[in-house]
């Protein structure tokens, strides 16, 4: 056998014994891990209960053997997300023993040497040790620079946990060892910052996480104005202090990763870290006071790039949403963008939200592959280059396996990403893989407890897999937690419609169309509807409408379930036309 398996999102290294789905790590107990090492060694194979008994258990020890075999099934089962009623990857044969019924693949070997040599590092939230709670912004602003710097510095050898992930952890009272643990890290940064008066002091520590030995450790005293210049310094210390990016004599300089990263003005950063962290989870009003902090970022300071991007990010959001006319939204958010890569085009990540920007352009595809395509060469171990280039780069072309494999190398290193998790579950559920997707939409939920988006994609996969009240039930929740936004209503209503229950469709259908006079209702939510109650002249209407719009929702065409009935309709091959998808 490999060293290294895979079979949906999980991944089983037998050599250390550990057990990991999308990169976090699975708690399994020791004889259940067996098992499931025994039945990946045997795929699609009946393996007897006989056999399970030589591997668990000696000849001469003496256990009920039955009992404790359908345990350790059950805990194995349990770690999975299986079931023996609906199972997706152990069968079981009754009185027989059991089979592996899901495709097992070996890790390629260009990943495995690729893993072997990579270091893993997470670089934990610098703590505020001052009294002020409006300090923090430095600490958080600090923290995302060195992440920042350090993942560019040697993507080959070094893997840093990226900043979303990472800062799941502030103020987090679990120890260095247990977070270790849990990111399957082999370093851990640790540190705070202390501001007094007009200047700050800065503490770093580099830890080893396999005997918790301090390899690293220094304080720096600097004016406030100059914290950030510590970036370089503190980056190449730790880098060595790391033995895969020591002695390399090219680890001079830091480069563009770090330039233009921050602004000398504190209040402009004390802004532009308000408003990024109003956009984690956006809705209509959090958009809205994110816009005012950052325009009074980049009134503080007119060359601040990460304030003009993330003013264009929150426009992009509030077109993607629905929550204003696409078209206006991405007319306003690209000059923000453009303007960030004036300032700075060594920024990956904007050229990646400038190829976004640019499908909506007439769907202008060769220039969002142009931009994808220079962001993955500026930065190709960006988490959020390759999420883009998965959204919008691949989804729209029906590549949505394609998609969540890359989705899945970005939860490698960004575990804990709300919008990875979530991206993942759409592309599981375009893609049909309705139970998988079901399994990453309720990992969402567990990050988000209060997510509508978690609900709506366990209400999609609920009404594919035949569960028709628990769609209806997730999808009201969901419409509920948005606020009754006009998008959630739109699929409640298809729901609803594509269950009979026409009245409350056409209610909500009315609803949306009183709403249209007073505020944007995108023209998917009615298209939508419209399609479940089967009126199809009424449905391509305003699904041409919605493709005029640029309606974000029309962006998947090419792999919606609830579509295929009507793709043999000649207006959805000119649908496809209109949004250079033909092909």
């Amino acid at each position: 056998m490999p060293r290294i398996v895979r079979f949906d999102h999980f991944e089983i290294d037998l050599e250390s014994a550990q057990l990991r789905k999308c990169g976090i790590k699975v708690k399994l107990r020791e004889q259940s891990f067996q098992v499931l090492a025994y039945l990946l060694e045997h795929p699609g194979r009946l393996v007897t209960r006989e056999e399970l008994r030589k591997r668990l258990w000696d000849t001469d020890v003496f256990v009920d053997f039955d009992n404790n075999l359908n345990i350790v099934i059950a805990r194995l089962r349990e770690a999975l997300g299986d079931s023996a009623e609906r199972p997706r990857f152990i069968e079981t044969c009754p009185k027989h023993g059991y089979r592996f019924i899901a495709e097992v693949k070996p890790l390629p070997v260009t990943e495995v040497s690729l893993r072997r040599s990579r270091t893993r590092l997470v670089v934990l939230p610098l703590a505020n040790f001052s009294k002020d709670p409006s300090q923090d912004y430095i600490a958080d602003a600090l923290t995302d620079s060195i992440i920042a710097s350090l993942a560019s510095l040697a993507p080959e050898q070094l893997a840093v946990i990226a900043c979303t992930t990472a800062m799941h952890y502030k103020g987090s009272r679990k120890d260095v060892a247990h977070i270790a643990r849990e990111l399957n890290v082999d370093y851990v940064v640790e540190g705070g910052i202390c501001p007094v008066g007009d200047h700050v002091s800065v503490n770093i520590q580099l830890i080893q996480a396999s005997d918790q030995t301090h390899l690293f450790a220094r304080k720096y005293d600097v004016a406030t104005g100059d914290v950030f210049k510590l970036n370089d310094s503190i980056v190449l210390s730790l880098a060595g202090n790391v033995p895969c990016t020591a002695n390399r004599a090219h680890l001079t300089s830091i480069g563009p990763a770090s330039a233009s990263k921050h602004t000398d003005d504190p209040m402009a950063l004390s802004e532009y870290v308000q408003g990024r962290k109003l956009m984690d989870l956006p809705t209509s009003q959090s958009l809205s006071i994110a816009k005012e902090h950052l325009e009074k970022a980049i009134a503080r300071d007119s060359e601040f790039a990460p304030a003009y991007d993330a003013l264009a990010e929150a426009y992009w959001y509030l077109g993607y949403f629905g929550y204003m006319r696409p078209r206006d939204a991405f007319a306003a958010g690209i000059v923000h963008a453009v303007r960030a890569i004036e300032i700075d085009n060594s920024r990956a990540e904007t050229h990646a939200l400038l190829g976004q920007f640019h499908k909506i352009a007439e769907y202008n595809w060769n220039e969002v592959q142009r931009e994808m395509t220079l962001a993955l060469r500026l930065d190709p171990a960006s988490p959020l280059v390759r999420m883009r280039h998965a959204v919008s780069g691949l989804m729209p072309h029906g590549r949505v396996d394609e998609a969540a494999r890359e989705l899945e190398h970005v939860l490698e290193v960004d575990p804990l990403s709300v919008w990875a998790r979530l991206w993942l579950g759409i592309m599981l559920l375009l893609g049909r893989h309705f139970e998988r997707a079901l399994v990453e939409g309720c990992k969402f939920l567990e990050l988000y407890p209060f997510a509508g988006l978690a609900y709506f994609v366990i209400a999609n996969c609920h009404r594919y897999l035949g569960k028709v009240e628990d769609s209806i039930a997730c999808q009201r929740k969901a419409a509920e937690l948005s606020n009754d936004s006009a998008s959630m209503l739109g699929w409640l209503g298809l729901t609803l419609a594509s269950v009979g229950q026409q009245d409350e469709a056409r209610a909500i259908l009315q609803q949306l169309d009183e709403r249209r006079v007073h505020s944007y209702v995108p023209s998917s939510s009615l298209a939508w509807i419209y399609l479940g109650l089967h009126e199809l002249d009424d449905a391509f209407e305003w699904m041409n409408r919605a493709v005029e719009d640029c309606d974000q929702f029309m962006m998947p065409i090419k792999t919606y379930a609830f579509l295929d009935p009507i793709r043999d309709d000649p207006r959805f091959a000119e649908l496809l036309r209109k949004m250079n998808l033909a092909n």
